[in-house]
């Protein structure tokens, strides 16, 4: 798949979930570098915290970076592991293994910064 294609499945993805539900639904992707402790890491920390937080709420893409390279450019990824919040809006960016969960959570808008 091209990168102009992965961009209109997004756009297509973030659509349909958009207009699936009046709840609001939250697209992540999170960009992974193979199979390293700090990539497995981030993957079941983002994974703990979504469920805790967004049950039923959110659609979940894991990118391995080895795999589909051509991604990285596309979405300027400089660094993995990356969580790119798509939806909703404004679009956010966490670089690191997710573990800091109230990073996570100021990052994707459910928490603000100063609240505990």
């Amino acid at each position: 798949m091209k990168q102009s294609d992965s961009n209109k499945e997004l756009t297509k993805q973030a659509f349909e979930l958009a207009a699936s539900d009046t709840k609001q639904k939250y697209l992540l992707r999170l960009y992974i570098a193979g199979s390293t402790p700090q990539s497995n890491r981030a993957v079941a920390n983002i994974k703990i915290i979504c469920e805790e937080h967004l049950k039923g709420q959110y659609e979940l893409d894991v990118v391995d970076l080895y795999e589909k390279p051509y991604l990285a450019a596309g979405e300027q990824i400089i660094a993995a592991p990356t969580l790119i919040k798509k939806l909703p809006l404004p679009l956010r960016r966490i670089i690191g293994d997710m573990s800091n969960t109230d990073r996570v959570l100021v990052g994707l808008d459910l928490r603000r910064e100063n609240q505990k």
